[in-house]
């Protein structure tokens, strides 16, 4: 059972491109289109043109023979015409390319944001408690608004690639058939390489992407604004600069390192491709010098060695591209297998609106994941309705994670909370919360205009709702907002252009 589980894991971790092909897809399937129109178009037009150069040269070496003279300008005509049309269409094809390929990207970079966002929301508050989440988040960042878009262009450039190659091949049998196996033979030290190192960056990769976060979380302090009061007022900046410095020397000699070993390994690679290929050229070199072949076929059987060369490589480097690929597409579906604890049940019931018993919490304890410390322990109370209560307490003593179960941004983790009888677990979640107005010590501040900060309490409401002011005149708000520049439309916050900053206590209201 056990290893039928692990070939299965396995199997899906080998094909986690097809999942990301259909995101591809789902984003941008016009373009996706397009896209593998260029890639049949660009994998044809090399066959024509150095056939064409062949028929140009045998046609004017045969006049030269012959009659002492090229051939009349009648006869070459049709060759150059032909040959103009596959340059203009190699032309068009590679600036559309490049139009399609900018297009999709964008709008696959995009699609994938969005799922990025969309699983973010979903997931519960613990996650973002722990740190290895925030590890899986940094390397699923760093993949989703690359990787498929790359991936895609991976696969275009083995398609078209494989479409080149098999041409050229099929020129190079007409010569010889062991010529087509050195080719082959000669892209083996190369890929070996590649899919030796594309494993090792990976490691490398998940080895250091808590030293990589802490650094990007220095670069956070020195450059964000909630930060610069402090770090001026105490002198922090030459401190952090210099830890900041420390972590990315340390991540910049790992990586170093790995890039120098893999540079080295890749010389020695194409040294010896070299040396099997400067053999077959050799041998098309005599053929040619002792008659066997025509000075057309000397051109012709060059360039598709040129050519089948460049394709193999390119064939080899995209094939073990995929494979870097979809090692690194293991960090962005570690991310969107995560799924959230704290489901709502399939029929779940409604906030009680108006509250009839009030609240109780029932032997209430809780613990942080990844903590021994108890952050509530056996708690019991009742808030009846219409009740006004302070909770009082030291610094941790657990008053914000009493708010926190409330809301239901955890649950539990013994003992449980109820709403006039009925259990937190079995309300729906999104009522529950739409039914409490909480601002937290650490309240988020929202650089929208003083409008929409509001707004952003209800939804639901439609924008530029009466509720909004009547919600800021209890509040104590409006006067403030009254007084700004543009009132309830004025931006907030200095990130923005126009934006007005507020005081700690005017923010709060």
């Amino acid at each position: 059972m056990r290893a039928g589980r692990r070939i299965k894991q396995k199997i899906r971790q080998t094909l986690l491109f097809l999942p990301t092909l259909r995101l591809v897809w789902q984003s941008s399937p016009r373009w996706t289109v397009a896209r593998l129109g260029l890639i049949v178009l660009q994998g044809l037009l090399p066959l024509g043109s150095i056939y064409l150069v062949k028929l140009l040269v045998d046609a004017v070496t045969e006049g030269l023979a012959v009659g002492g003279q090229t051939s009349s300008l009648g006869q070459l005509i049709p060759l150059l015409v032909g040959i103009a049309v596959v340059s203009l269409l190699t032309l068009f094809s590679s600036s559309f390319s490049e139009l399609v390929s900018t297009a999709q990207t964008q709008k696959v970079s995009d699609y994938m944001r969005g799922i990025l966002h969309a699983k973010a929301i979903a997931l519960d508050l613990a996650y973002y408690e722990n740190p290895r989440y925030h590890d899986t988040l940094q390397r699923a960042q760093q993949e989703a608004t690359f990787r498929p878009p790359q991936l895609l262009s991976r696969l275009a450039q083995v398609g078209q690639n494989t479409i080149s190659l098999v041409a050229m091949i099929g020129l190079l049998l007409t010569l010889h058939g062991w010529i087509t196996l050195v080719l082959l033979v000669a892209a083996i030290p190369s890929v070996l390489v590649r899919l030796s190192y594309s494993q090792a960056f990976y490691q490398w990769q998940r080895t250091w992407t808590s030293v990589d976060r802490r650094s990007m979380y220095l670069s956070f302090l020195l450059t964000g604004e909630q930060f610069a009061k402090e770090i001026r007022l105490f002198g922090l900046g030459e401190l952090f600069s210099q830890r900041f410095d420390r972590l990315r020397s340390q991540f910049y000699d790992a990586k170093l390192k790995l890039m120098t070993s893999r540079s080295l390994s890749f010389a020695a690679a194409s040294l010896l491709s070299g040396v099997m290929l400067g053999g077959i050229y050799l041998f098309i070199l005599s053929q040619t010098l002792q008659g066997a072949l025509s000075l057309g076929d000397l051109v012709l059987y060059h360039q598709a060695l040129q050519r089948g060369q460049g394709a193999l490589r390119a064939l080899m480097t995209g094939l073990s591209g995929l494979y870097e690929d979809n090692l690194f597409l293991k960090n962005l579906y570690e991310l969107l297998d995560l799924k959230p604890r704290l489901a709502t049940p399939a029929q779940a019931q409604l906030m009680p609106n108006p509250m009839q018993k009030g609240i109780v919490f029932d032997h209430v304890d809780f613990q942080y994941e990844g903590t021994a410390r108890q952050a509530l322990k056996d708690i019991s109370l009742c808030v009846r309705p219409g009740e006004t209560i302070a909770l009082v307490g030291e610094n941790g003593s657990g008053k914000t994670t009493l708010i926190k179960l409330l809301c239901r941004l955890y649950d539990p983790t013994e003992g449980r909370i109820l709403v006039d009888g009925i259990d937190l677990r079995q309300l729906d979640v999104v009522d529950l919360r739409q039914q409490i107005s909480v601002i937290f010590q650490d309240y988020a501040k929202y650089y929208f205009s003083a409008q929409d900060n509001i707004w952003l309490g209800n939804v639901e409401l439609p924008q530029g709702s009466e509720a909004v002011i009547s919600a800021a005149k209890r509040s104590g708000a409006h006067e403030v907002i009254t007084r700004l520049p543009q009132s309830y439309d004025t931006m907030l916050g200095k990130l923005f252009d126009g934006g007005e900053e507020l005081s700690i206590g005017q923010w709060q209201r």
